[in-house]
């Protein structure tokens, strides 16, 4: 196999770090570079670039980039024909899908979408919102945001906007009213169509989605291993969730086993307690990097 033949795009902004990271608990390290768009990465099969998030999938389309990270929000606004391989849903804020939300000043007459006939909208996304409003019946002028959207609405510049959000903390922050979701929408793993029917590059980028498929698992989960008195194995071994099911070895002495767990982390504390509850002993609790 050739050095540097498949080509990765990497999300530069919001989720740049975020996506290194993942990219660093899957198995490859990526570092930057001060004012340059191409970071190494310690795999001779692949070369990197940086490429705004926007622009993602039409590098990807266009075959500037075999396989790249966007957002299913970005592969929708420019119709790109691309091959969606995975979810991967993650993020510096939450797990979770963001939302591409319609929000109006918080003191707003304004209570539905069809309320906004006639007026102005400002977005980013400024294709899927007409067509949005186009399947309502409902004619609104829609231009372009080139950013601090939300303080549009403020200064009286547009009636409402369409804006992303996780939390909806910041347009509370901002006085504004959310009062329809038109999409949802995660980090997706794409691919070039021509580079997805290489039997060798789609080899490397299913290996590659299998490895932070791994990581995310393991960022939502921990290892617990305890000891514990033998004869309350069975009592507790009903109620004690893991991914499949408990590791459990004899220790020396004969009255105690050893037990091993992986659990979602969101249950640990109130997993412990039970666990000491129980008898165990000697509980620790460990970061995982990948769980496949």
């Amino acid at each position: 196999m050739s050095t540097q033949f498949l080509r990765l795009g990497i999300p530069k902004g919001s989720l740049q770090e975020a996506t290194i990271n993942l990219f660093g608990k899957a198995g490859w390290k990526i570092k930057l570079h001060n004012r340059n768009y191409f970071p190494d990465i310690d795999d001779e099969r692949i070369s990197c670039s940086l490429a705004r998030a926007q622009e993602m999938s039409m590098y990807v389309e266009n075959g500037t980039f075999d396989v790249g990270l966007t957002g299913m929000d970005w592969i929708r606004e420019n119709k790109s024909d691309v091959v969606v391989v995975d979810d991967l849903i993650y993020s510096k804020v939450s797990n979770r899908k963001a939302r591409w939300v319609l929000c109006v000043r918080g003191d707003s007459a304004y209570k539905r979408p069809e309320d906004l006939q006639g007026k102005k909208i400002a977005t980013e996304l400024v294709g899927f919102t007409r067509e949005y409003f186009a399947s309502l019946g409902v004619d609104v002028d829609v231009s372009f945001s080139w950013g601090t959207t939300e303080a549009k609405v403020v200064e009286g510049l547009c009636d409402a906007v369409v804006e992303i959000t996780e939390t909806g903390t910041t347009i509370r922050a901002n006085g504004l009213r959310i009062i329809a979701e038109l999409m949802q929408t995660n980090t997706q793993l794409i691919a070039n169509k021509d580079a997805w029917a290489d039997p060798k590059k789609r080899q490397l980028i299913e290996e590659i989605n299998l490895l932070l498929q791994g990581a995310l698992k393991a960022s939502r989960m921990v290892g617990l291993k305890m000891n514990l008195p033998k004869d309350r194995l069975a009592e507790l071994n009903g109620s004690l969730p893991s991914l499949n099911s408990p590791t459990v070895a004899e220790l020396q002495d004969p009255s105690w086993l050893s037990v091993e767990v992986m659990v979602e982390e969101k249950i640990v504390r109130d997993l412990i307690p039970r666990l000491k509850a129980f008898g165990a002993e000697g509980i620790i609790e460990y970061p995982l990097n990948k769980v496949i």
